[in-house]
């Protein structure tokens, strides 16, 4: 039988409490994965998961984590959302994993990389994550990164696809640095100025780079760029949220060579 815990202020509970900051998390090496579904995906991936924790109270079955070779805590309900958000009472601890930019294919042909920059919002970078592994992209460079990957946010916003895609993170003169000794071109996202995504040949290799909501892509980034691209928008709409953006974009590179 699992141990049982139900108090909000038993040590352990309090432990994890404190992996929501990045602190604790740097500090540590661990982060926290909530979930189901983010839990399953960080399993299938290999990903160092420590325990689980779940919740029958809040709808969780244990049962079906039997194939996962781990420890199982319960966690009453109280104690879990002490730590989580409730959803549906699974959660587990997991050591952080390598953020290199060796993780990064450069050389693959015909590689697809998003370059997200500055990102402040954990729920962009979530979707972001979650959108680059839905159009099939070889791998997501964080530059300049204001929030965590690691963050219990990002998680839960890329629905477990930080597992799914190589992730690596750098300050962005490293970034630009790689960019410029691979086989790719570099595609600039702009509010204006740019031309139309699909004026530009994708069907090669590419890197497409967002930059943050607030103030676009620095001099640095445009000046580096091989092409600079621009969403067109009607009426007085001058920008899309930085995940919409890279959605369209991404979604526009899988047309181009799907042929479609």
């Amino acid at each position: 039988m699992p141990v049982r815990i139900d108090s909000p202020s038993n040590p352990r509970v309090k432990a994890l409490v404190r992996l929501r900051t990045r602190r604790r998390r740097d500090r540590e090496g661990r982060f926290l994965i909530e979930g189901a579904r983010e839990v399953r995906r960080a399993l299938d991936a290999g990903v160092d998961v420590e325990a689980l924790y779940l919740c029958p109270d809040l709808g969780s079955e244990p049962e079906r984590w039997d194939d996962a070779d781990v420890e199982v805590v319960e966690l009453g309900s109280a104690a879990f959302e002490k730590i989580a958000y409730g959803r549906d009472g699974v959660l587990a601890v997991a050591r952080t994993f390598p953020t290199g930019l060796d993780r990064i294919p450069w050389d693959r042909p015909r590689c697809s990389i998003l370059v997200a920059v500055g990102v402040e919002k954990p729920g962009n970078l979530g979707a972001m994550l979650r959108t680059a592994a839905g159009a099939g992209v070889d791998g997501v460079v964080v530059a300049d990164p204001v929030v965590d990957v690691f963050n219990p946010n990002v998680v839960r916003a890329s629905t477990g696809a930080l597992f799914a895609v190589p992730v690596a993170v750098a300050d962005a003169d490293a970034v630009r640095s790689r960019l410029r000794s691979a086989p790719l071109t570099l595609l600039a996202a702009v509010t204006d100025g740019g031309r139309a995504p699909w004026e530009i040949d994708l069907s090669e290799g590419t890197a497409i780079v967002i930059g943050p909501e607030d103030r676009g892509l620095s001099p640095a980034w445009t000046a580096a760029a091989d092409q600079l691209t621009t969403i067109p928008l009607a009426g007085t709409v001058d920008s899309l949220n930085a995940s919409v953006a890279a959605a369209v974009l991404l979604f526009e590179l899988v047309r181009q060579r799907s042929g479609a």
